[in-house]
């Protein structure tokens, strides 16, 4: 059994950054990542939105972000995360698939979440060349391009209408007759002339050239048509599922599954902290996770004096006594 004053779960952004910042604040702590540093960084081909860097890969930020950390004293561990617990004590206990026990008064999650993917052909291939998870990320790299966003909830019809704003015409493909988005976007959706929707409609293949996305495979669910749809992109919006089932035991979450939190990142068990794209926000962005992750350290940083704090205080003599 390993003791830290700190744990994280998860090497993404935020979790970087925590490990940074906790070395900065002199605290014993350990990253745990079941892979390479950078988390969804990796599945970035570019970066035009991250200050001090007008263009930067996203395998490029995540190893300069992991340096920094390691700068100041960062340990990390490869590993897969099976279970992060409270034990009665009020430390936590976090196991991990290779048999590790650790434990730490105190813990940041930063497992960050998992976009749904299609898993058809092309998909993975042409990832970072016209295949995207993110309009905001990715959206100015398309001005003028014909887009096509797949999915009918209010992150596709949102993100469709948002990049209207760089696109010369957007598609939305929607596998049912109607949207499941709220009225009010379904209703920017319909009042938008660079959006057409197609409807009863599935994408069964990616398709391009050695460098982007040329055309989509299509076919229609009622009438089994098939087709061929002209664009340079692929937005893709069918889902996004936050990593947060290593956590046992109870813990406020939104409709969506995000891990809610107060202002400090503290989430509703004492103790456990949140960052990145794991917590319910507005918006996730590599500038959103910092962010979040140097509250959640300094945070982290004062709930633990206050820990040693009242300990000291239990166990204090009291004046007077010989």
């Amino acid at each position: 059994m390993k003791t830290y004053d700190l744990i994280v779960v998860g090497a993404g952004p935020a979790g970087l950054c925590a490990a940074l910042y906790a070395g900065r604040s002199m605290l014993k702590s350990v990253v745990i990542e079941r892979g390479a540093p950078g988390g969804e960084l990796l599945n970035t081909e570019l970066i035009e939105d991250y200050p001090g860097f007008e263009s930067i890969m996203g395998f490029e930020l995540s190893e300069r972000m992991a340096a920094h950390a390691l700068k100041f004293g960062a340990e990390m561990l490869t590993d897969s995360v099976t279970g992060v617990e409270k034990r009665e004590d009020g430390w936590f206990l976090v196991t991990t698939e290779r048999g590790a026990q650790l434990q730490a008064p105190a813990v940041i999650l930063t497992a960050g979440g998992t976009p749904t993917k299609l898993d058809i052909p092309g998909e993975l291939e042409y990832a970072g060349k016209g295949v995207s998870y993110c309009a905001v990320c990715d959206g100015h790299f398309f001005r003028g391009e014909v887009l096509a966003v797949v999915g009918g909830g209010d992150a596709a019809t949102e993100e469709a209408d948002f990049l209207t704003r760089y696109a010369s015409k957007v598609y939305i493909i929607h596998r049912r007759r109607e949207f499941r988005a709220s009225p009010i976007l379904q209703k920017r959706v319909f009042e938008n002339p660079k959006i057409e929707v197609i409807w009863d409609t599935v994408v069964e293949r990616i398709e391009g050239d050695a460098n982007a996305v040329k055309h989509l495979a299509l076919r229609n669910v009622v009438t089994g048509v098939t087709s061929q749809l002209p664009v340079g992109g692929v937005f893709v919006f069918i889902g996004f599922r936050p990593n947060t089932g290593v956590v046992k035991g109870h813990l406020e979450h939104d409709a969506a599954g995000y891990i809610v939190t107060d202002d400090v990142m503290m989430s509703s068990i004492p103790g456990l902290f949140a960052a990145g794209d794991v917590r319910a926000q507005l918006t996730r962005q590599i500038t959103t996770a910092v962010g979040d992750a140097t509250t959640a350290v300094i945070a982290a940083s004062k709930y633990l004096a206050a820990l040693k704090d009242r300990e000291a205080a239990r166990t204090a003599q009291p004046v007077g006594s010989s």
